[in-house]
């Protein structure tokens, strides 16, 4: 009867292992988490919002947003995959001479959490010197490709002066959407940022990792004027990631945007 008695500890052990399992699981993927060191995802002030786009430069979808930034004179931050600027060098330029922030998101979008300390050092090293050769300016901002990252990938960001950019807003739209499901998406999550007296740090996409002639981003591009304009009423202010690389101090919360539509 040994083993018989020993079977309830070694199933509180089995589980204490799951949960530990499962919060490291959280901690490298969820964009919020800040277990495994220290993320900048936005600041005490509720009114700042900032538009976030991944997996670009793409020739159609990226130009357009280019276009509505400029008519609405709002700045954004751009976090480009260093394959796809060398595919278009002259989009990303285009993109950093119109104010723009422009970020680090690893040279072929692996997800970091899986890859070896190696290939996490060659990955963002690459896609840094590839867009700094690019822009002839410093990189200063990463975003890892799914959130994913441990404790290595987050010192190996800051070895190379860089540092890392999560979310706390999504608009879900690399999936099949629309611009509407776009917008309500990124709203809940503003109303619940701003309940909680922070600013709102959006992630959109611009492009896709893989399938680069494939990507349709079209309901994205819908969805930002729309987003901007309804933003723009109740007294939001668009900001780039910069803002809150410092601290900030805090204001009071509005409830506009919960009955705005």
């Amino acid at each position: 009867m040994p083993l018989l008695s020993h079977a309830p500890a070694a199933g509180v052990a089995l589980g204490a292992l799951g949960l530990a399992a499962g919060g490291c699981f959280y901690a490298g993927l969820w964009p919020t988490s800040q277990l495994f060191g220290p993320t900048l995802l936005a600041g005490a002030d509720w009114r700042e919002v900032a538009l976030t786009f991944d997996d670009g430069p793409h020739e159609r979808y990226t130009q357009e947003l280019l276009e509505y930034l400029a008519n609405y004179r709002v700045r954004a931050t751009f976090f480009m995959i260093g394959d796809h600027v060398g595919r278009l060098p002259w989009l990303a330029r285009r993109v950093f001479a119109a104010g723009h922030v422009v970020g680090n998101h690893t040279m072929t979008h692996p997800n970091l959490l899986y890859q070896s300390p190696a290939r996490v050092a060659r990955e963002l090293d690459d896609c840094s010197h590839r867009l700094e050769d690019t822009l002839g300016a410093p990189v200063r901002y990463f975003r890892p490709p799914f959130g994913g990252r441990r404790p290595d990938v987050l010192r190996a960001a800051r070895r190379l002066g860089l540092v890392p950019v999560l979310w706390n807003a999504t608009g879900y739209d690399w999936r099949r959407t629309t611009p509407e499901t776009i917008y309500d998406n990124l709203r809940r999550s503003i109303v619940r940022r701003r309940r909680a007296g922070r600013g709102s740090n959006l992630l959109l996409h611009d492009g896709a990792p893989g399938g680069y002639g494939d990507a349709d981003r079209g309901a994205t591009v819908t969805a930002v004027p729309m987003l901007i304009e309804r933003l723009h009423r109740d007294g939001s202010r668009f900001v780039t990631v910069e803002a809150w690389d410092r601290p900030a101090e805090p204001s009071r919360p509005s409830s506009t945007m919960e009955t705005s539509t």
